[in-house]
């Protein structure tokens, strides 16, 4: 599945060059973005981050009713400490335009797609998302090299997201060499080749923290216990997507979800 949506990156890619060859593209936001990371910080013990998920391979439409504006508002009333925005079209039945229309809340926003090219960070400059997601697995090398400085030289932060340990050296390693800190990594529980859910990727993982990295865990939590066993893992934030957005009343589910009250 991670191969089949990179593939189709490629045409948005192209329609950026046209843009950029034509001198039509976007400019940058002007001004100071939130701080992702210290809206995390804090919200200790364990953070949560709303995802505006409309749809996705594994679970088909889950929520095409909720509006941009009315789930911020909600995620926000209810404790959240960031949202966290699906761009993509296809799959996840996402747009960039949702990162304008979902500023009203006042959380630091985070693009979550899948992101090939630094012309796509360029791209999330001219909105008002204050970082994005970038897929160490899907990444040579050079190109998460060439996307972390394009975020830094625009003011974005970026969650490097990582499956193993494999994942985990590599995005070190692109981090270190471009000076990023301090390091923010998601562990996806679920590994977007083969779509399983493996909740023991989460223990193996954070195991292998460092100084005063932040760490988030993303896929299969839809309880309180599951939020509190990530906690106690050590983790800083809990990323959840489909099991509030697939509730009755998603603010409630997220409220019930908080480990302490927000913070004012």
């Amino acid at each position: 599945m991670l191969d089949h949506i990179m593939q189709t990156q490629a045409a948005r890619v192209e329609a950026l060059a046209v843009l950029k060859r034509a001198g039509r593209f976007p400019p940058p936001l002007p001004g100071k973005r939130p701080s992702f990371a210290a809206a995390l910080r804090k919200h200790r013990p364990c953070a949560i981050i709303a995802e505006y998920k409309r749809a996705s391979p594994s679970a088909g439409e889950i929520n095409m009713r909720l509006s941009p504006e009315d789930a911020a508002a909600m995620f926000a009333a209810a404790g959240a400490a960031a949202l966290s925005v699906l761009t993509e079209e296809r799959c996840f039945h996402g747009s960039t335009a949702y990162l304008e229309r979902m500023t009203g809340a006042g959380l630091p926003l985070l693009r979550k797609d899948f992101l090939v090219h630094p012309l796509q960070v360029e791209e999330t400059a001219a909105t008002p998302a204050a970082a994005i997601l970038l897929i160490a697995r899907s990444l040579p090398d050079h190109t998460l090299s060439a996307m972390l400085a394009a975020a830094a030289a625009a003011g974005l932060e970026c969650v490097l997201e990582i499956f193993n340990a494999s994942d985990l050296a590599r995005a070190r390693r692109c981090l270190e060499t471009n000076g990023t800190h301090p390091a923010v990594i998601q562990v996806n529980t679920r590994d977007l080749q083969s779509m399983r859910v493996d909740a023991a990727a989460s223990e193996i993982l954070i195991a292998q923290r460092r100084g005063d990295e932040l760490w988030i865990s993303a896929s299969g939590a839809a309880q309180r216990e599951d939020v509190e066993k990530r906690a106690a893992l050590g983790y800083d934030a809990v990323l959840i997507g489909t099991a509030l957005m697939a509730a009755p009343d998603p603010g409630a589910a997220l409220a019930g979800l908080l480990l302490t009250p927000s913070p004012t």
